[in-house]
């Protein structure tokens, strides 16, 4: 049974490696041979964020708990990623509402065939690290299942993300996906606050660090993606014949069946948390 559960394992680490190796030969070849050099930004978000993860594994961990501390390395990276991309995603659109004010900006024309400034290259940044992350946890084998749903959530971003930035188009859409890493930054909070130790954080804190949890999850995370959604399928007419909808109906279908999935998890997670609380009290009440 083991060995049987080791050769599943090595095979779904094979498939997502091999589909990681041949999306860097593609990025590779696209800034090398069709001389698309504005693509080194993913180049730079993959360096950068492996730098950082290099950076907190040598300032911050010990070499005795290897597992445990390449769990926290890869969470306080992607903590850094949701703050950088959900600082950049705020500075474009309002910067876009202040320039040219909010008429328009969500046209179909908009959102498809132009690119906002800065827009272009915070994508292919974010691009980077979801390869980073991949690579990071293949390495430290840090999913669960033999379909594991995050590897297969950064596959499919990695593949939208990258098939945009060839053809230059929809990046101001990707762009309003990203806005759920304003919800990512609680999470990884969260998490990483588990990890350190600080379990027992005061009642205050965890209560306003659940609020600003849910709220987020709702409003930069549930909302927007079922608008983008809407907005895709009431503009279905005005796409032309090539893959860009179907792709994009099948990368939405996708991120919102993930939050149905994370919704569910952060139930259990606030339940769980809320009864290990009141059984506390209870005891020092005794």
């Amino acid at each position: 049974m083991g060995r049987e559960e080791g050769g599943e394992r090595g095979k779904v680490e094979n498939f997502f490696l091999g589909t990681l190796i041949l999306w860097a030969l593609s990025v590779c070849f696209q800034i090398l041979f069709n001389n698309r050099r504005q693509l080194l930004y993913v180049v730079a978000g993959t360096v950068f964020y492996q730098g950082c993860n290099s950076l907190i594994r040598i300032f911050f961990c010990k070499q005795t708990h290897k597992d445990r501390d390449a769990l926290f390395v890869n969470t306080s990276v992607s903590l850094l990623h949701s703050t950088i991309t959900s600082a950049s995603v705020v500075f474009i659109l309002l910067r876009q509402v202040l320039i040219n004010g909010p008429s328009g900006m969500f046209d179909h024309s908009q959102l498809v065939e132009h690119t906002w400034p800065w827009a272009f290259e915070a994508l292919c940044f974010s691009c980077g690290y979801f390869a980073y992350d991949q690579w990071d946890m293949l390495c430290y084998h840090l999913y669960n299942g033999w379909i594991p749903s995050i590897l297969v959530h950064h596959l499919v971003l990695l593949i939208c993300f990258t098939l945009a930035l060839y053809r230059n188009i929809t990046i101001n859409y990707l762009i309003l996906t990203l806005v759920c890493e304003l919800h990512s930054i609680f999470l990884h909070v969260r998490k990483v606050r588990r990890m350190s130790g600080v379990r027992e954080a005061k009642g205050s804190f965890v209560k306003l660090e659940w609020f600003l949890n849910w709220l987020t999850f709702f409003l930069a995370r549930t909302i927007p993606h079922i608008l983008i959604t809407v907005k895709l399928i009431r503009d279905a007419h005005k796409f032309g014949r090539g893959m860009e909808l179907p792709l994009a109906l099948f990368g939405m279908a996708g991120m919102n069946v993930l939050n149905i999935g994370l919704g569910l998890d952060l139930i259990k997670a606030f339940n769980r948390e809320s009864k290990s609380h009141q059984t506390k009290q209870h005891h020092h009440s005794e």
